[in-house]
């Protein structure tokens, strides 16, 4: 038996945010996700509010998911509208789910002010509504919105309204920080008062204005509270809601609550990153637990201590939740670092290596002139390739030249690029058009090269970074260049400083074709 039950709501509750937009058939599929990862209960939208979450009803039914509940989500009935004649009930009816989640008010200034009501009225409609919904489903939970607001303002009140919830026949009553804003202190006083009333079993639904989702959230876990609802990755309205990425490890990990399994949790980082790519948003890195730099080391010290024992600064073993650890290479690099590094190429170095000392000496002097390996490890490659004498000379230029030319005001610029390589002896000349200076530059150098090594075919130009280094230039200041590249196995970074964009781009894209012969050479 699960210690605590995870209800998602980034279907719908996670669909109100800014930015985040998901297609029919994107919602089908992060069903199958959170199935796969273990979630208890998928609330799938708020049918008859739009044709998505209605046909999502329809379609989700001919997916097999285990143990995974569907729940709809709607209001509580209208105060116009008997039960039976209430439209959104019956939208909730017709989607035919086990699970209904109805929403009502529990602070009496929404009463007062939103629905404009008696505060007995507003009771009837809660108790009569979840009432009529528990005769025709398996299983109502009860959400009761702004309850933790609601209980600062008139604590009476807030509880008669659970109490009409439990009379109506709830089979789970949900305390909400609907506002987010609210203490883990606020939340301990409040459920201290309600596990006195009720005795129904309790959930909770925080949102995130105060970065306090998690903690308010673990504080009522520690209290008793066995549902907690959410989103992946935080996404929601506002600040966003409950992060699950950040709570099923806490709960699993920390407090030792059971709500999935451990091969499952190593999914976590997985279906993280599906979220961000379905919704079109770059992942955050930074993200506890499953972000690309959760588990990411830059200083020597912290280093030369993981290596020794990586507890020292590292707080899981992060394939627990499926990510990794990584070593970052700067300017705040030590040897340790460097003999890391060189480990994950395969490269056997010692701290006391004269090369260790001289890819140390090398990468400082870079930094200080505006280069960044963080975001271009192959480069970085390179590099120590280039310190042990190892790194090939694939190719000479001889010359390039850039046109960009804009013939009138109303055409777009064009752009042409001609250049001259020598290959083992051999001299190729080639000329390319492209998208800006540097397509056009990149398009050349590898019709040029091409004849030399055909499997430079395979490789695509994916992303392309300009940053200004220096201030009070204006423009003649430095900038770096990263460029992101890849062929049909694997993806890499490189990078290029100088006071010339051209240049700085030159040098990525040279490095960007050295690190595939290399890459090819090793095969």
């Amino acid at each position: 038996m699960k210690d605590v039950l995870i209800y998602d709501t980034t279907l719908r509750d996670g669909c109100q945010a800014e930015d985040i937009s998901f297609t029919l058939e994107d919602k089908l599929r992060i069903t199958e996700k959170l199935a796969e990862l273990g979630i208890d209960y998928i609330e799938g939208g708020f049918p008859g509010s739009n044709p998505r979450d209605t046909d999502f009803f329809k379609e989700v039914k001919r997916f097999k998911l285990r143990k995974t509940k569907i729940a709809t989500f709607g209001m509580t009935r209208k105060p116009s509208a008997r039960p039976s004649h209430d439209l959104n009930l019956k939208a909730l009816l017709d989607a035919d789910t086990p699970v209904v989640t109805l929403v009502g008010k529990t602070w009496d200034l929404h009463v007062r002010d939103d629905l404009r009501i008696s505060k007995k009225a507003n009771l009837e409609i809660i108790a009569d509504s979840i009432a009529f919904m528990k005769e025709r489903v398996d299983e109502v939970i009860f959400d009761a919105e702004h309850f933790f607001d609601g209980y600062g303002s008139s604590p009476e009140y807030a509880l008669e309204c659970l109490k009409a919830a439990v009379e109506g026949g709830a089979d789970w009553i949900v305390l909400c920080d609907t506002n987010g804003g609210r203490l883990p202190s606020d939340i301990r006083v409040a459920l201290a008062e309600v596990q006195k009333k009720v005795s129904t079993p309790l959930g909770i639904h925080c949102h995130n204005d105060g970065e306090l989702a998690v903690a308010n959230t673990m504080a009522a876990v520690e209290m008793g509270v066995r549902q907690v609802q959410g989103t992946i990755n935080g996404f929601g309205e506002r600040c966003g809601n409950l992060n699950l990425c950040s709570l099923i490890p806490n709960l699993q990990l920390k407090m030792g609550k059971r709500c999935i399994e451990p091969e499952q949790l190593k999914k976590l980082r997985e279906v993280s990153h599906f979220f961000y790519e379905l919704a079109n948003i770059i992942p955050n890195k930074h993200q506890p637990y499953v972000g690309d730099s959760a588990f990411a080391h830059k200083g020597g010290m912290h280093v030369a201590g993981i290596l020794k024992n990586r507890e020292t600064y590292e707080h899981i073993d992060p394939e627990l939740v499926g990510n990794r650890q990584r070593v970052l290479v700067s300017d705040l690099a030590g040897r340790s670092n460097i003999v890391y590094k060189a480990k994950e190429y395969g490269i056997g170095l010692k701290s006391e290596d004269h090369a260790v000392q001289e890819i140390l000496r090398r990468i400082k002097d870079l930094e200080s002139q505006g280069y960044e390996f963080e975001a271009a490890e192959a480069s970085f490659e390179l590099l120590i390739q280039e310190a042990l004498g190892r790194k090939k000379k694939n190719f000479r230029l001889v010359g390039f030249r850039v046109i960009d030319e804009k013939r009138n005001e109303s055409e777009p610029p064009i752009s042409e690029a001609t250049i001259m390589v020598e290959v083992d002896g051999t001299m190729e000349h080639a000329a390319a058009m492209g998208n800006g200076p540097v397509n056009a530059l990149d398009q050349a150098l590898r019709r040029a090269l091409t004849k030399f090594y055909p499997s430079l075919r395979e490789v695509e130009l994916l992303d392309y970074k300009v940053r200004v280094l220096s201030s009070g230039e204006g423009t003649g200041a430095s900038v770096r260049v990263l460029i992101e590249s890849g062929d049909k196995k694997d993806q890499w970074g490189t990078v290029g400083v100088s006071h010339n964009v051209i240049e700085a781009s030159w040098q990525a894209v040279v490095d960007s074709i050295d690190y595939k012969l290399y890459k090819d050479s090793k095969k």
